[in-house]
């Protein structure tokens, strides 16, 4: 499986993983407050900061019944309708620049989630490096064609999609021209459960579609991505708000600055705790080796007496023959006078 780089950063097992924050609506229609999201993303050591390219206009109808109205009970949006929602959690279009130009100035990836032709063709005037489908669009077989067809890195969300679904968007994406794509596994409830999550899908996934594979969580913390790193996930995508308590639409599911923080730091040290295949001490080890067991003289033995279990103990440090010979040992005789703490050698023997 080969790398590939997002605006140079690349993606694979020999790096770290590329930690995405997703803005979403957690801007609550600030500007202001957008811009220091991305300067709290930074801080905490995020790769890329991501947005959503949508209008109400371009994602629904203007309906406040039927099918057009949330009332889930369970819903974290109840009450209001799919027009509604998307107005408060919009970034608008002209906010993507600045959003793009702080990134920048921070040192940080910026990309987005077009939701149709529009709104890549706005992110095509901004440079966008890279491009995901939501897992709401991952059966938008014309979506994923336009966006491939830019020949950008595309990361598609993998939530509710079957085998069938997901064989027919990479092969939708790979026939328009993606050469890089990223499966994020991901699960499409908010919040999520760890137990919804199901993280063994993530290397049958890469094994069974060839590409590097992540997580888009909307799990509550950040155990379950450290956990994905374990399986091979090489990105992974959180969304981020300043606080929770400052309310928003997708802020109840969001980390805070020193949650993302700490997934920076601990799913590169899951990462770095992979490895490879290894028994045997590590070079760290050898100074440790002196503390295993081994077998030394606990009593004073004249030449010619023998081991017995009095006088030959399986003791620290390791400096003597391995534990493993005390039977062997028992009734052997010694060659020359011997002090209580010899580490036990063959030259001993008579």
């Amino acid at each position: 499986m080969s790398e590939i780089a997002i605006a140079h950063r690349p993606i694979g097992p020999k790096h770290p993983p590329f930690i995405i924050a997703e803005l979403s609506g957690n801007h609550n229609q600030s500007l202001e407050r957008a811009l220091k999201i991305v300067e709290a993303a930074a801080a905490a050591g995020a790769t890329a900061v991501k947005l959503q390219t949508y209008t109400a206009d371009t994602m629904t109808i203007d309906l406040n019944e039927g099918d057009f109205f949330i009332d889930d009970p369970e819903s974290l949006w109840k009450g209001t309708s799919l027009y509604q929602l998307y107005q408060q959690a919009s970034t608008p279009w002209d906010w993507h620049r600045p959003i793009f130009d702080r990134c920048r100035d921070r040192g940080m990836i910026c990309f987005s989630t077009p939701f149709d032709a529009t709104a890549v063709e706005l992110l095509e005037a901004l440079g966008a490096p890279a491009y995901k489908i939501a897992s709401f669009e991952n059966t938008d077989l014309p979506l994923i064609r336009r966006v491939a067809s830019t020949g950008k890195p595309l990361l598609i969300s993998t939530g509710m999609a079957t085998m069938a679904e997901l064989d027919e968007a990479v092969q939708t994406a790979r026939q328009a021209g993606c050469q890089d794509l990223i499966l994020l596994k991901c699960t499409s409830s908010y919040p999520a459960t760890p137990e919804d999550t199901h993280l063994l899908t993530i290397p049958h996934m890469r094994d069974l579609f060839g590409v590097p594979v992540g997580l888009s969580d909307h799990t509550m913390g950040i155990g379950v991505a450290v956990a994905s790193v374990a399986l091979g996930a090489m990105v992974i995508e959180k969304h981020f708000t300043m606080s929770r308590a400052d309310g928003g639409v997708d802020a109840a599911f969001s980390l805070e600055p020193s949650e993302l923080a700490a997934l920076v730091t601990e799913s590169t040290r899951a990462w770095q705790s992979l490895g490879r295949i290894h028994y045997g001490l590590t070079e760290r080890e050898l100074a440790a080796k002196r503390f295993r067991r081994s077998l030394y003289v606990a009593q004073d033995m004249r030449s010619g007496e023998v081991f017995t279990k009095a006088n030959l103990r399986a003791i620290r440090p390791g400096f003597g023959l391995a534990p493993k010979y005390y039977e062997l040992l028992l009734g052997k005789k010694v060659r020359y006078d011997v002090k209580r703490g010899t580490p036990v050698s063959w030259e001993l023997l008579g």
